[in-house]
């Protein structure tokens, strides 16, 4: 596999829009020439008897059923509320706006 150009390197830095020094330009060519050269070296690797996977291991759902199990009653639930309206928490207002009708 072929460097990568210092051109490349400014190129794809003009449609990144990244503005980049000419010293730059010669540490990002090396840099993403070692990255392309590892990428190559994982194509290789890759076999056509190999199936493709999301996942190393294998997901499973650890997730406990989901069961119905009794709750509170809105009175039961509002006990110990400073103040209640119409089986709701009733708190002070902190915004000054009008209600809306």
């Amino acid at each position: 596999m072929a460097a990568i150009s210092r051109e490349e390197v400014a190129h794809l830095a003009r449609l990144s829009r990244l503005a980049v020094t000419e010293e730059e330009l010669d540490t990002f060519a090396g840099q993403l020439d070692v990255i392309l050269q590892a990428v190559a070296q994982v194509g290789k690797v890759a076999a056509a008897d190999i199936p493709p996977t999301s996942h190393s291991v294998p997901l499973t759902n650890v997730l406990r059923e989901d069961v119905e199990t009794p709750c509170l009653t809105p009175e039961e639930a509002l006990s110990g509320a400073p103040d209640a309206e119409q089986q709701r928490f009733r708190v002070p207002r902190i915004l000054n706006e009008d209600l809306a009708s």
